[in-house]
């Protein structure tokens, strides 16, 4: 693969990288409720050289009743100067999913207006598969100032994502599992009703994804979303369950030159909740 400080980058290009003075390693791993693991402790005991945790659900917008929404600008600034986290750094985040939250993150810095911010193809695992350091003790950050500029065209509310639904346009795309999408399967989260927002397609992520977790070539990413049905000419909206796989959609989206995209933030927990939009199931 080519590797890209836009969207992502190699084991390789990393361990070439690790010492370089403006790069910044995140660790943003983030698992599911019903998973069972604290990835803060993860962190604590194994990380990749120099790396600092990035704590999605608590970098979020506190003012919500969704999970792990996006932050304030001025609460994300203050929360990457503390992290040392500013102008001039070359940002490489990772997962200990291999390619699960990690997206997410890059889609924060994006819609803060960062663009030298890329994801590492095959997160943590793939890292210590092929034998990487790790260390347990966290770097000490110095404060670094951050200049945001918030990017309102790559995110989407619910009011939006439902005039795109009525007016099929823009197309709107689905990360979750198949079952999820058809309302066969019950959501990981309480009290939501089952389905699909009405006109849109679905592409699991996982199928943009190989055996070691790392993203699929441009071709064959091209060649999935054009299979679930998406026009990759015309303006695309992601969405998932709560806002994190619909970022992985983002970045293969971005990854194939296609930079007309958007995500719905509140995603499934939020439309599922909602007793005035519609839903559909099956396949359609």
């Amino acid at each position: 693969m080519a590797d890209n400080p836009k969207t992502l980058v190699s084991t390789d290009w990393l361990a070439q990288h690790l010492k370089d003075p403006d790069l910044r390693l995140l660790d943003a791993s983030w698992y599911l409720p019903d998973a069972g693991r604290d990835p803060k402790a993860d962190y604590n005991q194994a990380h990749i050289p120099g790396a600092r945790f990035f704590d999605i659900d608590e970098i979020s917008d506190a003012r919500s009743d969704m999970p792990h929404m996006a932050p304030p600008a001025e609460k994300f600034m203050s929360r990457m100067r503390a992290l040392g986290v500013g102008d001039g750094h070359q940002v490489v985040i990772y997962d200990g999913s291999g390619l699960l939250s990690a997206a997410r993150v890059w889609w924060l810095f994006r819609l803060m207006g960062q663009e030298n911010v890329a994801v590492l193809d095959g997160g943590l695992p793939k890292w210590v598969a092929e034998g990487r350091p790790t260390e347990d003790m966290p770097p000490i950050p110095r404060d670094r100032h951050m200049t945001v500029r918030f990017q309102n065209q790559l995110v989407r509310d619910v009011t939006q994502v439902a005039q795109a639904s009525k007016l099929r346009a823009p197309q709107i795309v689905d990360a979750r599992a198949a079952a999820r999408f058809r309302g066969e399967a019950p959501e990981p989260r309480e009290g939501l009703r089952a389905g699909h927002i009405p006109g849109s397609r679905n592409l699991p992520y996982t199928e943009l994804l190989n055996d070691d977790k790392t993203l699929k070539s441009v071709a064959e990413t091209k060649a999935a979303f054009e299979a679930a049905g998406i026009d990759l000419t015309q303006p695309v909206i992601t969405t998932c369950g709560s806002g994190i796989t619909a970022a992985i959609l983002a970045l293969a989206l971005e990854r194939i030159g296609h930079t007309d995209w958007s995500l719905y933030d509140g995603s499934w927990a939020e439309w599922g909740m909602f007793p005035t939009v519609p839903v559909a199931t099956g396949d359609a």
